[in-house]
């Protein structure tokens, strides 16, 4: 960690991931100016959040596969260029189906340097500094995240939603040299060449059909969606568990650790993605709040990740995952109640700050030590894969919770723009996702131990 190629490496990949972090957090911020600036509708919002985070999951795990057998860097490099063009794409979109297609070339350029971001500290660290690596990397990306909406509210109130997706360029330019110049590179040297092209277009089959069925839900097409997606989904576990060299090593789920941590993972990263789909919106339609005022709701933590995040991951290194996993998600589901103060006449001091501090300490605890468990429970071999699969089921998560919570608490066409209505079904949404981060608490604490190095590194190839 103190050597200039350790921070080099730290800051690469913090940049790239916290590039993506920030699109996805960014983008919330603006729906409501995009949707009346190019007359889009509810399902087209949905679908302008969606559509990056449906390719970025269905893809991420080959983006890590492709790491591990060309080279971890030189994909990282590859998906931050990609990312940065489609960035400009969106910047420039006349029409919400321009914005929504130029949205997936960016997710296919996200599971390219996502997976790579991690896989690359993971390679590149000894063992011993890995879980502080990590914290630093996650409270760091943490921080694009949650000041997302804080630079895309300056961004929508002074300038133009557009520059939310043309400030990537400079980042990526950025990156690429950071990496390029300072970023050793790592690969696994018994990776195939062969690459699951069936398994990759079944998970996106799967996860697009279940999108569409949720967000179309009730209609003709919504039902043939609903089953395009359960028979692919079917399909690609059948797939994959007879592939010889497949996409996602089934194998891995053996370690009840692993599998745990990603039940976990699910459960809380779609909370997470539907509550800042919901908060910011409530904020603008609501109380009334500009852009900009919005955004800056989520600074106190920021600074709460910043300085605490890190700690989280030793806290993990030392006393164990349970506790952080199962206290920290317990903890946001309190602040995310918090957020039920929420409305016409709120005030920051008393109803919003409360609420996002106790969300923030609960999300600092929690991060680190969820990505080590799941990295450490897998062989260092397949830190690509390990990586891949735990952000490809945080992006499902967000992406199935935006999807299905709209329709089910109610809304639907442009009811984000009608106060009275998005105030009833933000509240209803609101208790939906603190359930959903007690019941990720309560799966870590009944399934979620120390990984046992030696049970892993005896896996099945």
């Amino acid at each position: 960690m103190g050597s200039p190629t350790g921070r080099a490496v730290v800051a690469a990949a913090t940049l790239g991931s916290g590039m993506a972090m920030l699109d996805g957090t960014v983008v919330n911020v603006a729906l409501r100016t995009i949707g009346k600036d190019l007359h889009a509708s509810l399902a087209q919002l949905q679908w302008i959040t969606n559509a990056y985070l449906l390719l970025l999951a269905s893809l991420i795990l080959m983006g890590g596969s492709f790491g591990d057998r060309f080279g971890r860097r030189r994909v990282f490099v590859v998906g931050v260029v990609w990312f940065a063009v489609a960035s400009l794409i969106c910047g420039v979109a006349p029409s919400p189906e321009v914005l929504i297609a130029a949205r997936a070339l960016q997710g296919i350029g996200g599971a390219l340097l996502t997976p790579g971001s991690l896989a690359m500290i993971q390679g590149a660290f000894a063992p011993e500094d890995r879980a502080p690596a990590i914290g630093a990397w996650s409270g760091l990306g943490s921080i694009a995240a949650a000041v997302g909406p804080f630079v895309g509210g300056a961004l929508v109130d002074y300038a133009s939603w557009r520059w939310i997706f043309l400030l990537n360029l400079p980042i990526a330019a950025l990156t690429v040299l950071v990496a390029v110049r300072s970023v050793p590179e790592t690969r696994d040297p018994n990776a195939s060449s062969h690459f699951d092209v069936a398994g990759a277009v079944l998970a996106a089959l799967a996860l697009g059909g279940t999108t569409y069925a949720l967000i179309e839900w009730g209609g003709l097409g919504g039902w043939i969606a609903a089953i395009l997606g359960v028979v692919a989904g079917v399909a690609f576990v059948l797939v994959e568990a007879h592939e010889p060299e497949p996409m996602l090593r089934l194998e891995l789920f053996h370690d009840l650790t692993f599998s745990a941590s990603n039940v976990m993972t699910l459960l809380v990263y779609g909370a997470l993605g539907a509550l800042t789909f919901f908060v910011v919106i409530q904020l603008q339609t609501v109380s009334g709040w500009s852009a900009l005022s919005a955004g800056a709701a989520f600074v106190p933590m920021t600074i709460i990740m910043l300085f605490l995040a890190a700690r989280g991951g030793r806290l993990g290194q030392r006393i164990g995952p349970r506790i952080p996993m199962t206290v920290g998600p317990l903890v946001m589901a309190l602040g995310t109640l918090g957020m039920l103060r929420i409305g016409p006449d709120v005030s920051y001091v008393r109803d919003v700050l409360p609420a996002v501090v106790v969300f923030g300490l609960g999300l600092a605890m929690m991060v680190a030590p969820l990505t080590a468990t799941v990295l450490a429970a897998a062989p260092d071999e397949n830190a690509g894969i390990a990586s891949g699969v735990n952000n490809a089921v945080a992006r499902a998560g967000s992406l199935l919770a935006v999807a299905a919570l709209p329709i089910a608490v109610g809304l639907r066409g442009a009811d984000y723009a009608d106060p009275a209505v998005f105030d009833q079904s933000f509240q209803r949404a609101m208790i939906a996702c603190a359930g959903l981060l007690a019941a990720g608490g309560l799966v870590s604490w009944f399934t979620v131990r120390r990984p046992e190095p030696t049970a892993v590194a005896e896996m099945p190839a």
